[in-house]
């Protein structure tokens, strides 16, 4: 298993205010950063994973809705994470 108990509480405590706080959208965001970027990887090998594409997708369009509320209520700490993540818009 690629996300063990580990990584995601090392995710948690590096961009959330602690490992058992789950519920920031910092956190969530950089979880789903995480899994997008693994799952972007399993499909440069197997191109014709077509379910695995369509998580992708919908895991984008979360990470999406959720940077798009931390933008509306937060600037500042959607500035960071953008930056501290390396997503582009």
């Amino acid at each position: 298993m690629y996300l063990t108990k580990e990584v995601k509480e090392e995710i948690f405590t590096k961009h959330g205010k602690s490992a058992t706080d789950t519920g920031t959208s910092e956190g969530q965001i950089a979880l789903f950063t995480f899994r997008i970027n693994h799952l972007t990887e399993h499909l440069k090998k197997n191109r014709k994973d077509y379910n695995t594409e369509r998580s992708l997708v919908k895991l984008v369009g979360k990470r999406r809705s959720l940077l798009d509320y931390l933008k509306k209520t937060d600037i500042t700490r959607y500035r960071a994470i953008i930056k501290e993540l390396g997503i582009r818009k």
